[in-house]
């Protein structure tokens, strides 16, 4: 039996069965005949978000601390601190005494400190003659030194989470970096393939990553980045294999290849000084498609960044480094600028997929330039978007428009 253990709190707080099932194993316990006390606090200050208790919590557990004598918790010297509530607040840095009850609540609910409450709740002790405490009331440490090992594990625990945590992170930041700069050289260099459906998974992938993730979230975009990653790899390795098996070809290899109507020199817009005379002539709706995805392309070359920057100077402040200086960049920038405007993620890649990815970028500038003048931006590119698709949009005159606003419009014509 060990009802002499078992004290139950003191006016309108009630008796719950979890605290009464904590005192008892605290009693069958045997502790540790001493632990230091700042050894635990330590402990207790990196594991204070399993136990879901605030920063203030720790201030008022630190405060505890400081009125027990000893620079170790020992058993046979008591366990029991009674210092007031105005004692306890100018300890803990001056907090109010209706936040001191709630985090002292907070510690007792989590297991870490037990109430010894008096008949009349105040909180003293009684002395011997020889000044020694024979009873005390207040708040018992005995959890803190009886659970000193299991804190101790705990703790070890979360700063092996936190550097797993960390090098997922750093993965991350590998993995995004090597996607991006592949992809920009495939781009640049015109390398066959699909890079803008590529690039607008790429963005899509950056999209559904939180400002501020935890462990899962970015396991979960380290996981789609990685895929991304190979299958990019893949269709690198692809051309290269292709390039050395056709090495050594015939002369006229290449003008075959440009006979197939879904060529992909289609999508370069320098192909056609390259190819001269020797390109054949394309059915007619083929063609079409063709010229509409040259245009694309053609529209990009066309606005330079610079003149980009100077109609849309507001989009600067959110590039990766507060500065804007490759296209890249401004297509990150624009993934912010989409959150910021909730502009949804589909909106967005349905842009990309219809304007290519710069051309998105641009119009997200615009849309920012213009945000004060747009009540809704996600649907005013959507708009923009089925426009484009049809033929009936193009960013010249919106950028022209606000150069013009910029007082640059003189300079431009």
């Amino acid at each position: 039996m060990h009802t002499g253990h078992i004290t139950t709190p003191f006016g309108r707080r009630p008796a719950k069965l979890a605290l009464v099932k904590e005192q008892f194993a605290i009693a069958a316990s045997t502790p540790s005949t001493r632990v230091e006390k700042w050894k635990v606090f330590r402990d207790v200050c990196e594991t204070r978000e399993r136990f879901g208790l605030q920063d203030r919590a720790i201030a008022v557990l630190d405060a505890l601390l400081t009125f027990y004598p000893d620079t170790q918790l020992d058993a046979s010297n008591g366990l029991v601190v009674f210092p007031s509530n105005a004692q306890l607040s100018v300890r803990a840095h001056g907090i109010t005494e209706s936040t001191l009850r709630r985090q002292l609540g907070a510690l007792v609910d989590a297991g870490l400190i037990m109430r010894r409450d008096s008949p009349n709740g105040k909180r003293y002790a009684h002395r011997s003659r020889d000044g020694e405490i024979e009873k005390a009331y207040g708040f018992d440490l005995s959890p803190l030194l009886t659970r000193s090992t299991e804190l101790a594990l705990l703790a070890q625990d979360v700063a092996a989470e936190r550097m797993r945590f960390r090098r997922a992170k750093e993965t991350l930041t590998i993995c995004r970096r090597d996607v991006r700069k592949l992809i920009t050289a495939a781009i640049e260099e015109g390398a066959p393939g699909n890079w803008g459906h590529v690039e607008t998974v790429y963005i899509g992938i950056l999209s559904r990553h939180p400002r501020y993730p935890d462990r899962n979230q970015v396991d979960t975009t380290l996981g789609e980045m990685e895929l991304l990653r190979e299958e990019v790899i893949n269709m690198l390795e692809m051309q290269v294999e292709s390039k050395n098996m056709h090495g050594n070809a015939a002369p006229n290899d290449r003008h075959i290849q440009n006979s197939k109507t879904e060529s992909i020199n289609e999508l370069e817009p320098s192909s056609e000084k390259e190819q001269g005379a020797n390109v054949p002539e394309e059915p007619k709706t083929k063609s079409v498609a063709g010229t509409k995805t040259k245009a694309k392309l053609e529209q990009i070359k066309a606005f330079p960044l610079g003149m980009v920057l100077r109609a849309c100077p507001q989009i600067i402040d959110y590039g990766p480094v507060g500065g804007i200086a490759h296209w890249r960049e401004l297509m990150t920038a624009a993934v912010v600028v989409r959150s910021m405007l909730g502009v949804s993620p589909s909106a967005y890649e349905e842009a990309c997929s219809a304007m290519g990815p710069e051309n998105a970028a641009v119009a997200m500038a615009c849309i920012l330039e213009r945000s004060n003048f747009i009540n809704s931006p996600g649907g005013y590119l959507r708009d923009l978007t089925k426009r484009s698709e049809q033929g009936e949009f193009s960013l010249g005159p919106m950028l022209m428009s606000l150069l013009k606003a910029n007082g640059e419009g003189s300079a431009v014509a």
